[in-house]
């Protein structure tokens, strides 16, 4: 069953631990690969960094997001895409990527990671619309191949 798209709610991972707990995770995490991308995935849990707690008892150290809360994050690093117009391009698109397929992404925290470059003789310009639309085809098939491979569905 897919959630109408205003139950689910996009939030930007913003801290530095978020993001090491997600890529820390190992190949367990990995969602879905495409050539320049991989998409790591961390669905929500209730353990807490204490262990267990007594019983009807609220703990009071654990972040519960809501159950259709999605944390995105996106690692553009600078060795792959050395310029900043292209990174923000990339960032760009792995955002509204997220937006498109939010509800059909199971909750969790989500980070995307570009992990090879796109090659300058067939991308000249540092953000043309063959790029755009390139990166567009390459995310949308990443979280399409994620959601199969979280879900059992297809998106």
């Amino acid at each position: 069953m897919i959630l109408p798209a205003a139950s689910t709610r996009l939030v930007r991972l913003s801290r530095r631990a978020d993001f090491e707990r997600v890529l820390g995770a190992g190949a367990s995490a990995i969602a879905a690969r495409s050539p320049h991308f991989v998409l790591h995935h961390l669905p929500n849990t209730d353990e807490l960094s204490t262990g267990g707690h007594p019983e009807g008892a609220l703990p009071v150290d654990v972040f519960r997001p809501a159950a259709r809360e999605l944390l995105v994050g996106v690692v553009i690093p600078k060795r792959w895409a050395r310029r900043a117009v292209t990174r923000n391009l990339l960032k760009r698109q792995m955002y509204a990527a997220f937006a498109r397929h939010a509800p059909a992404l199971p909750g969790g925290m989500w980070v995307v990671r570009l992990r090879a470059a796109f090659d300058r003789e067939r991308f000249p310009s540092a953000d043309s619309k063959a790029l755009r639309r390139v990166v567009r085809s390459e995310v949308d098939a990443l979280m399409q191949a994620a959601v199969r491979q979280r879900t059992g569905r297809a998106a």
